[in-house]
C-alpha cells in the first residue's frame, strides 16, 4: 500500500521588536493521522529569527492548533509555540502568558489591515487625488474597493480552513480591510488570528500585494490608522444582568493604561490621538455604545440586560492577539465581585 505524504505548513512568531514576524517552514511525513497529536516537536535555527545565538541556536517549536491548509493537496497548518531547548517558554512566547486553561473567556478580534501596492508603497489604489476618506467604508464599485479579489480569496481560504471567521469589510480608508475572528477561549483565539493573518499574507503573495499591519502606515496624513479591536467576556460578562458589574470591570483598567498601551501595539501614538475614533493613548475612558472611548460598552450588552460583552477598542494591528488578550484576563481577573 502506497503511504500518503502530509505537508505540514509549521508556523511561529519570530523575536523581533517591536513587533513580531510570522515565520513558517514546511514538514513532510508520511501517513499523517490529522490531528494536532500526531504532530511532532520540531525545531529551527533561533539565531535567523533573533531568538537565539549562534552557539547554541536550537529553539523548539511546539504544535498547539492544526486546521486544513486549503491551498496545498495533503497539507495542514500547524500553529505552534516556541519554547528554549529546555523545553521552558521562550521569551518572545506571548501565547504562554495567557491564563485561561478553562476557557471562560471568548474573544473576537476585529483585525484590520491595508492592502499595500510594493510598487508605489501606498495603499492600493491610492492616488493623491484620491476622494477624502469615509466612502470607501463597507463600499462598493471599482473606484471605492480595491483587492477585493483578494479578500475574498482570503474568506474563503480561512473558512475552508475551519477558522471561526464572523465576517469581512471594507474599512474607512481607501486599500483598507478588516476580518473578525471570535473563539471560546482565548489561546484559541490567538492561535486563529495568526493562522488568518499567515493565510492573509500568503496569498498577498500570488498577487503581488503586501499586507501592512502597521497601525498609522500613512503617517500624519488625514487617513484613518488600523485597530485590531478587541471583543472579550467571561461568565461573569455574559450572566450578569447588573450594569455595577460592567463599570466595575471596566474601571479596573483605568489604573493600568500604561500595562495595556505596553502590548497593544508599537506606534500606537500614532493612532491613539484622539481623533478617528480614538481615545489619547495616555487617557482612559469607557461609555455605552462610545466609538472614542478607551472601552466600549456594546448597546447589545445594554439591550440584553447588561449581558454580554466589552470591546477594548485600543489594541492596533500589529499588536500580539496573545499579549492583548493575557493583559485583559490578568486585569480583568483583578475585579473582586
Amino acid at each position: 500500500m502506497k503511504n500518503i505524504k502530509a505537508k505540514l505548513e509549521y508556523i511561529w512568531l519570530d523575536g523581533y521588536k517591536p513587533t513580531q514576524n510570522l515565520r513558517s517552514k514546511t514538514k513532510v511525513v508520511e501517513n499523517f493521522g490529522g490531528k494536532l497529536k500526531d504532530c511532532p516537536m520540531w525545531s529551527f535555527d533561533g539565531s535567523s529569527t533573533q531568538q537565539a545565538p549562534g552557539g547554541s541556536s536550537d529553539c523548539i517549536l511546539k504544535p498547539v492548533f492544526i486546521c486544513p491548509d486549503p491551498e496545498r493537496k495533503n497539507g495542514f497548518l500547524v500553529m505552534c509555540e516556541v519554547l528554549n531547548a529546555d523545553g521552558t517558554p521562550h521569551q518572545s512566547n506571548g501565547r504562554a502568558m495567557i491564563k485561561d486553561d478553562d476557557n471562560d473567556f471568548w474573544f473576537g478580534f476585529e483585525q484590520e489591515y491595508f492592502l499595500w501596492d510594493t510598487k508605489t508603497n501606498k495603499p492600493l489604489g491610492f492616488l493623491p487625488q484620491s476622494a477624502p476618506q469615509g466612502q470607501y467604508y463597507c463600499s462598493v464599485g471599482a473606484n471605492n474597493a480595491y483587492g477585493r479579489n483578494i479578500i475574498e480569496e482570503h474568506l474563503d481560504a480561512c473558512l475552508e480552513a475551519g477558522l471561526t471567521v464572523e465576517g469581512i469589510n471594507s474599512e474607512v480608508a481607501i486599500g483598507q480591510w478588516e476580518f473578525q475572528i471570535f473563539s471560546k477561549g482565548a489561546k484559541n483565539a490567538g492561535d486563529q488570528c495568526w493562522v488568518a493573518r499567515y493565510l492573509l499574507e500568503r496569498i498577498g503573495e500570488k498577487y503581488g500585494v503586501a499586507i501592512n499591519w502597521h497601525c498609522k502606515p500613512l503617517g500624519k496624513l488625514d487617513w484613518n490608522g488600523s485597530g485590531m479591536h478587541a471583543n472579550f467576556s467571561n461568565s461573569i460578562l455574559r450572566n450578569s444582568g447588573k450594569r455595577k458589574t460592567f463599570e466595575k470591570i471596566c474601571e479596573a483598567f483605568a489604573p493600568v493604561v500604561k500595562e495595556h498601551i505596553a502590548v497593544y501595539g508599537a506606534d500606537n501614538h500614532l493612532r491613539l490621538s484622539g481623533k478617528y475614533e480614538t481615545q489619547s493613548i495616555d487617557q482612559f475612558s469607557y461609555g455605552v455604545s462610545d466609538r472614542g472611548a478607551s472601552i466600549r460598552i456594546p448597546i447589545a450588552s445594554v439591550q440584553n440586560g447588561w449581558k454580554g460583552w466589552l470591546e477594548d477598542r485600543r489594541p492596533n494591528s500589529a499588536a500580539d492577539p496573545y499579549k492583548v488578550a493575557a493583559r485583559i484576563i490578568k486585569t480583568v481577573k483583578t475585579v473582586k465581585l
